[in-house]
């Protein structure tokens, strides 16, 4: 097996996008030849160093599965497998978060290995994962079996975030936005960080059952 085989595909709707950015501003009257090439040297290098990068780290996994007895090719004739990898890619070029370029690896692989939710769930999580930022991520994972402060025998859960991610001390505009976002899209089942309750109750598992498949989907299987 050859490792050009591995690969995800090389084009992407991100050259695309690409292509069609420097177009549209190469029409434009008097400074679209100037911003086109300012365009192309500023935005162009670190977006194929991106690609490339990419496409090594997914090839490697996949090398991993065939040396376990995952066949390639018939991971080239299962058209679930494709689309949730140019799903991932286009969604892998936006962002530099390695929480987030690890999320869609592990999803890709759980496609290939067949442990995957259903395709529209697949679709759903994915797009979840291009809207959240790492904090989203971490803080989900977290109230999954979260660890309240030792000796706390009251208090809110905000207490539990801001002990575990420490970075998050003092800044509850952020983390109450970004728990709302949780709630909204059904992944935890409590919706106020602020809530007094007693240290037992701090402990208790706070993600639902589509949050759980979420992590699920994004996290690496055995």
């Amino acid at each position: 097996m050859t490792e050009d085989k591995l690969q995800v595909p090389k084009k992407t709707k991100g050259d695309a996008a690409h292509a069609i950015a420097k177009a549209g501003l190469s029409a434009i009257p008097v400074i679209g030849g100037p911003a086109a090439e300012l365009f192309q040297n500023v935005i162009q290098p670190p977006l194929e160093k991106r690609r490339i990068e990419w496409m090594q780290q997914v090839g490697e996994k996949l090398r991993e599965l065939e040396e376990n007895g995952l066949k390639m090719e018939d991971l080239k004739e299962n058209e679930e497998f494709i689309s949730a990898v140019m799903h991932a890619s286009q969604i892998a070029l936006r962002t530099h978060q390695n929480e987030k370029l690890r999320a869609l690896r592990n999803a890709i692989l759980n496609v290939a290995k067949g442990q995957a939710p259903e395709e529209a769930l697949q679709h759903v999580f994915l797009n979840l994962i291009d809207s959240f930022t790492e904090l989203h991520l971490r803080i989900l994972k977290l109230f999954q079996n979260p660890e309240p402060p030792p000796n706390l025998s009251m208090g809110g859960l905000s207490d539990v975030l801001e002990h575990n991610i420490p970075e998050l001390r003092g800044r509850r505009d952020l983390y109450d936005q970004i728990w709302r976002d949780l709630y909204s899209r059904g992944l935890v089942s409590t919706d106020n960080l602020h809530v007094t309750m007693t240290g037992h109750g701090l402990g208790q598992k706070r993600t639902t059952g589509m949050g759980d498949a979420f992590l699920k989907f994004i996290e690496e299987s055995q």
